[in-house]
């Protein structure tokens, strides 16, 4: 490979056809670091408006420092994967505290804030600081198995190493941040996971895989295993103009987000049964369970089937964890996508 051919097909390829995206129009490492995270399991479409509002609600690293986790939550509802929101504050956190709120310009320092792995750290070094450092997601990982051939299993975490030694030896150090993101939007755009658009791509003439036909078989990734798939019922529990809702637990999937009650089933269970199960923990009385909805929700590890009822409750005696709450309560109360679900039913029926 000509690797300053390369290097100049790309960037000029890159600085006539990149989208017009919102976290392009600044060089703020914090904003970058926002962006970066949110595009993190997440398309770039639905991210869009999730980062306007959220650079919006907090301008500056000390704002979002500063927040309390219960607007964080809600700023980011919808999004999912909520973890990277709760790491992301605390990395800022770190900042703020520890380096005057001024993003650290080098790996080993921002490497060591909370949530930033190798590929974060590159995508905010070279973008926002202009530094030659290798940025490695998926998306490099497709590009640069077809372009240089490589032939090895990317879904062995190893491999990585092989791709971020590759982009280290081939970067622009004259113009790291348009390389590196022209990397990313080859592998959006036109370098795709399925049919990719060989007859449009700016570096074809570079492409060790296209030249021996083999784009179509790279890059080589074994399957997944199967996700486990558990049932819940999750009950919308009416006491006059309130409703009760529980607080998950501070820490694993969806921790202290807000949801209707759940309860795990082995089986199928009668409406009947489930007053029965719940007056009991609650020790009061649960009556009127109706069935208002079935759906299916997918997490990246699991699937939740849900069916979701709406009951009555009077005199339970409910643990610290829950509280009731009015509608409009109801509304500031960060809560998840399947529980968005159950929500958006509830309030076709007016119901909340």
């Amino acid at each position: 490979m000509d690797k300053l051919q390369f290097q100049k097909d790309l960037i000029g390829w890159f600085s006539e056809e990149k989208r017009d995206l919102p976290w392009r129009r600044t060089a703020d490492p914090y904003q970058i670091w926002i962006s970066e995270i949110m595009l993190q399991q997440t398309r770039v479409d639905t991210v869009i408006p999730y980062y306007k509002r959220f650079i919006e609600k907090f301008p500056t690293l000390h704002d979002l420092a500063a927040a309390d986790e219960e607007v964080l939550l809600k700023q980011w509802e919808g999004l999912g994967y909520y973890s990277r929101a709760r790491n992301l504050q605390a990395g800022v956190r770190e900042v703020a505290e520890n380096y005057g709120g001024i993003v650290p310009n080098s790996r080993k320092e921002i490497s060591a804030l909370k949530g930033v792995g190798p590929y974060t750290a590159g995508a905010v070094l070279s973008i926002a600081y202009g530094i030659p450092e290798h940025a490695v997601d998926g998306n490099v990982m497709r590009v640069l198995s077809r372009i240089l051939l490589i032939e090895e299993d990317i879904a062995k975490p190893k491999t990585r190493k092989i791709f971020e030694e590759a982009v280290t030896e081939i970067i622009s150090h004259e113009d790291p941040s348009s390389f590196n993101q022209g990397l990313m939007e080859l592998g959006a755009l036109i370098c795709t996971p399925t049919s990719p658009k060989c007859l449009l791509c700016p570096v074809r003439e570079h492409c060790a895989a296209f030249h021996e036909g083999k784009q179509q078989d790279l890059p080589i990734k074994t399957k997944a295993k199967k996700t486990k798939a558990l049932q819940y019922a999750m009950l919308a529990i009416r006491s006059g103009e309130t409703v009760l809702m529980e607080k998950r637990p501070e820490s694993g999937l969806l921790a202290n987000m807000w949801q209707f009650p759940m309860v795990e089933l082995t089986e199928e269970i009668l409406p009947v049964e489930i007053e029965e199960q719940l007056s009991e923990s609650f020790r009061g009385t649960v009556s009127n369970a109706e069935k208002i909805t079935s759906f299916k929700h997918v997490f990246s590890h699991l699937t939740w089937n849900v069916d979701g009822y709406i009951a009555i409750g009077e005199n339970l005696i409910v643990p610290p964890h829950m509280k009731w709450v009015t509608a409009e309560e109801l509304e500031l109360l960060p809560i998840s996508g399947p529980v968005q679900k159950m929500k958006t039913v509830l309030k076709q029926r007016g119901d909340v």
